[in-house]
């Protein structure tokens, strides 16, 4: 099944973060990267948070991100879409999954998952990871109803196999090659969790469509995922955009630019007196670290 064809129009790109956390010079690149694509092409340039872990994406986060974004001459078309506003959205499309048979209850724990790979020796992985190895795929229906009735806790799983049998090859644009899907890097990814009413991958494929996105632009570290959202796509009967993974920015020994890791922030930046040129003149040195010029940052 090959990509339905999502450039006749004016280029639609966006930016999605998570507001768990100030931006930093990653971010920057990532948006600047869709922002120019939209506005050389006199398309439109679209703003999302991806805030459905309420745990850990916080108000502050969100305004300064806009901020942020605004203060560097980066501007978006129409309103800000908030993932959290947006739950009735992912169940229905959850409901389509599970109508079509490829979805199944899922009761390990992240540490049973681990010993269970341990145990067969590795798995098919990604970047994500060691694939799922499939444990609560082969349950027996009396099992998971006990389950299920006992209260567990479960997310639900993609049967990969299934949606294949249904959705048979795939591929997608790559910049200007065709890629062939290989969804088996990721396997039976988690769709929903109880706590969470969609995981990345489905929320990202829902909200893409309901959009109008015709160009994803991303870091390459989120390459992979899209051979998921490929069968996403398929499954729902939704459009499948371009795609473009750009290089991520690393720091002086290497490592990719994260919040996690402590990447020094867009607002400590400003705070350091740093100018708008200064800040995009680093998001975008080559070859994607910033330069010796970051104030504290060596």
């Amino acid at each position: 099944m090959s990509p339905a064809a999502a450039d006749c129009g004016p280029t639609v790109t966006r930016f999605a973060p998570s507001p768990t956390g100030y931006l930093h010079l990653g971010h920057v690149r990532s948006a600047l990267e869709g922002w120019r694509a939209a506005r050389h092409r006199g398309g439109r340039f679209l703003l999302r948070l991806e805030d459905i872990d309420r745990t850990r994406c916080r108000d502050e986060y969100a305004a300064a991100i806009l901020e942020d974004l605004a203060w560097l001459g980066v501007d978006w078309d129409g309103p800000v879409r908030k993932q959290s506003e947006h739950f009735g959205d992912y169940r229905r499309a959850l409901d389509k999954l599970d109508a079509l048979g490829v979805l199944y209850p899922c009761f390990c724990t992240r540490r049973e998952i681990q010993a269970e790979v341990a145990r067969a020796g590795g798995a098919p992985h990604g970047d994500a990871g060691p694939a799922y190895p499939g444990t609560c795929r082969r349950r027996g229906a009396e099992e998971v109803a006990a389950k299920l009735r006992s209260g567990t806790d479960y997310a639900w799983r993609l049967d990969l196999a299934r949606a294949l049998a249904l959705t048979g090859p795939l591929d997608w644009i790559e910049g200007e090659c065709t890629r062939q899907a290989d969804p088996a890097l990721l396997g039976d990814v988690v769709l929903a969790r109880k706590e969470f009413p969609a995981s990345y991958h489905l929320a990202v494929t829902v909200d893409d469509a309901i959009q109008g996105v015709t160009l994803v632009t991303r870091g390459e570290d989120l390459a992979t995922a899209t051979h998921i959202h490929r069968v996403l796509q398929a499954l729902l009967g939704l459009p499948t955009p371009r795609y473009r993974h750009h290089p991520l920015l690393t720091d002086a020994a290497g490592r990719r630019l994260a919040k996690r890791e402590g990447a020094p922030t867009i607002r400590l930046m400003r705070q350091q007196g740093m100018t708008q040129a200064e800040i995009i003149a680093l998001a975008e040195a080559a070859p994607h670290r910033p330069a010796s010029g970051a104030r504290g940052w060596r």
